[in-house]
């Protein structure tokens, strides 16, 4: 565990794509926190990716905790479950970054969802006191973990904050992701649109890993 790291906390972190986040972020040296409505479910996926990784270094908590005892926090939640969870939440965020993950997109039915943005609603319901940073909606959750693997999907990276903003690009790069910043909260609404589309890809051609590339631009 690297010290001069923020902490990080994944809220709702034991569902499919937290786990595989917080793979990546623990063997790069970052404290972990996975959160959850439930301790005990928090603290067996803790104990699970510690097993994993040869670590004892993340820990579980119920997901205000967890987020009070971190400098970022990632949202990782069912889309059902997202402006509940940022309710619950808003206090124990104050002070924060917190990173949305949430693209409202339905399995079944994928459609690009309508405006304002998961993470529009996520700034304006927590208020100035949050800087809101929406990325990760589109890493294919299985990628994730495979850590002795690539992760062939940039993440695009919106936020009103350009300063969280370059924190969660440089969070996405040591987990081993390309980032890039592609503009403001609002812009996050197409980025959400894009799940739709992969998740037809992955549909129509029998896969998991469908996933994003931007061309034109030096790797960061």
């Amino acid at each position: 565990m690297d010290q001069s790291k923020p902490i990080v906390a994944i809220l709702g972190g034991t569902g499919k794509e937290g786990p595989g986040l917080a793979l990546r972020w623990a063997k790069a040296g970052y404290s972990i926190l996975i959160g959850s409505r439930q301790a005990e479910k928090a603290q067996a996926t803790a104990e699970e990716i510690n097993q994993t990784l040869g670590i004892q270094t993340v820990k579980g908590y119920e997901n205000a905790e967890a987020a009070r005892r971190a400098d970022i926090c990632v949202l990782t939640v069912v889309q059902a479950a997202h402006l509940e969870a940022l309710a619950s939440l808003k206090e124990a965020l104050q002070g924060k970054i917190l990173v949305d993950a949430t693209a409202r997109v339905d399995f079944r039915d994928p459609k690009p969802p309508t405006p304002p943005a998961a993470a529009r609603q996520a700034q304006d319901l927590l208020g100035e006191g949050v800087r809101v940073v929406a990325a990760f909606q589109n890493v294919p959750a299985a990628a994730l973990r495979k850590l002795d693997q690539p992760v062939h999907s940039d993440v695009l990276i919106c936020s009103d904050d350009l300063s969280a903003a370059e924190t969660v690009i440089q969070l996405a790069q040591d987990g081993g992701m390309n980032a890039y910043y592609a503009g403001g909260l609002d812009n996050a609404i197409v980025v959400e649109g894009l799940t739709a589309m992969l998740i037809s890809l992955n549909k129509h051609y029998k896969v998991k890993t469908a996933s994003i590339r931007v061309a034109g631009l030096e790797e960061m």
